[in-house]
């Protein structure tokens, strides 16, 4: 009985341990890959900023709003 789960597991890591590619990246695609991650991580961060700023800018008005109405009502 425990053979049988030997033998699975020493098959099993046989397939699954990691071999050499032998593959070439050009300097193209590396430098492609870095700028695609590069847009994402920008793109989220501005996502961030705006879901931020534009309530925050709705605050600033209404409080500069309201110091010209005290400073008309004086």
């Amino acid at each position: 009985m425990r053979l049988p789960l030997a033998l699975a597991l020493v098959v099993a890591l046989t397939v699954l341990q990691p071999d050499a590619a032998l593959a070439y990246i050009g300097p193209g695609m590396g430098v492609g890959a870095i700028t695609a991650v590069f847009g994402v991580l920008v793109s989220v961060f501005l996502a961030l900023v705006a879901l931020l700023w534009y309530p925050f800018k709705r605050l600033f008005r209404k409080r500069r709003a309201a110091a010209t109405a005290a400073e008309d009502g004086n």
